[in-house]
């Protein structure tokens, strides 16, 4: 596939990220954060199946790609979604779009070192473009920012989860689809985390038959698009493009998600946001290598033929 197509792609998973945000947010204010995660991936995983199934691409893996699978749901799913829901019921929306804001540069840091690929110039200046953008977006909230807490360790904990998934998904994309990929580790992740929930949250199931229609909405709508569509076109995105130009791209979840705020929850936009929008565009073009892509068409065109 074309790489201005994986662009498009990621930015439209951002934008499906960034809403699914404040519904994840409301869904752990009604049910207890393990185990509405448990339900909302497990319907996931029956989604992306589905889809999969449709499309004829469902397969048995091997044995060497079961061990991508296992390892995968633990960061990607279990530890990622496990501390990402708890981390949201203890701190505000502000500081948890600051921490996730830190992924792509915490992915282009680790890629570098362990799979010694190296970004270019122009691409650290789009990951510190991105990170300052993401900064002054959500500075612009106010006091959201004030005072550290033990969720915003956990958000911290769960992208540092989820950057290290993305190294083993970049491995096994060399002879699993991504999104078949997406599909299984979803399936284990979700029994693992039923599992912790039986644990950690007894008798929690019970809250689901209090709950309103707008939950289901909420529910479905997260379970089905936001996790399983989302995450299903970004590890393909992964697979495609590489962990560090895919990374670049969550700079625009942080900017979404105050726009889904907006919307739903009728929070105000301010000029600081869009100066925080400007910067977190100039660093997705700059660090997803696409500012070098257009430099080297422009020259090529102006080269003698």
């Amino acid at each position: 596939m074309k790489q201005w197509k994986i662009y498009g792609i990621l930015v439209f998973v951002m934008f499906i990220w960034g809403f699914n945000l404040p519904a994840v947010k409301y869904l752990v204010s009604e049910v207890r954060p393990v185990t509405v995660s448990a339900f909302r991936i497990f319907l996931a995983s029956l989604t992306v199946f589905a889809i999969l199934a449709s499309l004829r691409m469902v397969r048995k893996p091997t044995k060497q790609e079961w061990k991508f699978i296992f390892l995968g749901a633990l960061l990607n799913v279990v530890f990622h979604h496990y501390f990402l829901s708890i981390g949201l019921s203890m701190t505000t929306s502000s500081n948890a779009g600051l921490i996730l804001g830190t992924g792509p540069v915490i992915t282009a840091v680790l890629v570098s070192l362990i799979m010694r690929i190296y970004p270019s110039r122009l691409q650290w200046v789009g990951v510190l473009l991105g990170l300052f953008g993401v900064s002054a977006t959500v500075l612009a909230a106010g006091d959201g920012t004030s005072g550290l807490s033990f969720g915003d360790a956990f958000v911290f904990i769960s992208i540092l989860a989820q950057v290290f998934s993305y190294l083993v998904i970049s491995k096994a994309a060399k002879t699993l689809d991504p999104r078949l990929l997406t599909a299984y580790m979803f399936l284990i992740g979700s029994i693992v985390l039923f599992i912790i929930s039986l644990i950690q949250e007894p008798g929690e199931i019970k809250a689901f038959f209090d709950v309103t229609p707008m939950f289901w909405l909420a529910f479905f709508g997260s379970g089905m698009i936001g996790t399983a569509v989302g995450h299903m076109l970004y590890n393909y995105s992964v697979g495609q493009a590489g962990p560090s130009k895919a990374a670049i791209f969550m700079n625009l979840n942080t900017l979404f998600t105050l726009v889904g705020s907006s919307v739903f929850l009728g929070e105000v936009i301010s000029s600081r946001h869009i100066f925080g929008l400007v910067l977190i565009v100039g660093g997705v073009i700059f660090g997803s290598g696409a500012a070098e892509d257009m430099w080297r068409k422009h020259k090529l065109k102006k080269s003698p033929s």
